[in-house]
């Protein structure tokens, strides 16, 4: 079902943001300026939207504040649940993510990055809503699996269900030939999502840790050679240290690929 979103544009008023300049003086327009401008389009959830922040941080090459990217944080966690979209026909979460689309667009940014796996399902509908360029987490990180070296064939993939479902990474990793493995049903919903909740829910310690670990060394058994932590919530709590393979964190190759892009332009 699709519901109609109200445009926030309230948060921007009638009055165009002033940006800086290089030089520090005040500007009002699309100044050169603004072309570096990052739009986060976040909140989902809150954790894992600041998780973002931080490797996009860490992946710029900056030594001084000035030298860090401009960016604009829209974190909007009453975006219906994009899960419950997919497998139970729940609140449709498109007009929402087009209203904060729009409102990162005309506030300046230049170009949008969504830290959402399952967000990305629903990609298709904001893209063509809006004039600046969705960076796309997926196949990001699908181009950066297949130029891993030694070559990648089979990825165990720890996602939310609604992920798995819409088979986005199946979908751009099965075409570089490289299979994707998903946990069975019992370990999808008692462990992965389990945690995932808890994550949502405040929770990032160590239990949640081994629930994914255990999930994670469940598909290395069945032969997966690297393990994707295909929701962004699942590095708020895993980390390469936690498994024997290579751990794919699709969050901080999204904040690399965006930094790469604003390089290139400025």
């Amino acid at each position: 079902m699709r519901t109609q979103v109200e445009e926030p544009a309230h948060i921007l008023g009638q009055h165009s943001i002033h940006r800086l300049t290089s030089s520090g003086s005040r500007t009002s327009g699309r100044a050169a300026w603004s072309r570096r401008v990052v739009g986060i389009l976040g909140g989902m959830g809150p954790a894992a939207t600041a998780d973002f922040y931080l490797k996009l941080v860490q992946a710029t090459p900056a030594a001084v504040d000035q030298e860090h990217l401009q960016v604009l944080i829209w974190s909007d966690p009453t975006i219906p649940d994009r899960t419950e979209a997919l497998l139970t026909h729940g609140e449709d979460p498109t007009p929402a993510l087009i209203a904060g689309a729009r409102l990162l667009q005309q506030a300046g940014a230049a170009m949008l990055a969504v830290p959402c796996n399952t967000a990305h399902a629903f990609l298709g509908a904001v893209q063509a809503e809006v004039d600046i360029p969705i960076i796309h987490m997926i196949e990001e990180t699908a181009n950066s699996i297949h130029r891993m070296k030694p070559s990648i064939h089979r990825v165990g993939l720890l996602s939310t269900t609604g992920t798995q479902k819409a088979r986005l990474y199946q979908t751009w990793l099965e075409k570089k030939g490289i299979q994707v493995l998903s946990p069975g049903l019992d370990s999808q919903e008692n462990l992965v999502m389990a945690s995932i909740r808890g994550i949502k829910g405040g929770s990032s310690g160590f239990s949640v840790r081994l629930q994914f670990a255990y999930a994670a060394q469940q598909l290395i058994d069945a032969g997966a050679q690297a393990i994707i932590g295909g929701c962004t919530e699942v590095p708020v709590s895993l980390g390469p240290e936690d498994i024997p393979v290579p751990f794919v964190d699709p969050a901080r190759i999204l904040a690399e690929s965006v930094v790469q892009r604003v390089l290139e332009v400025a």
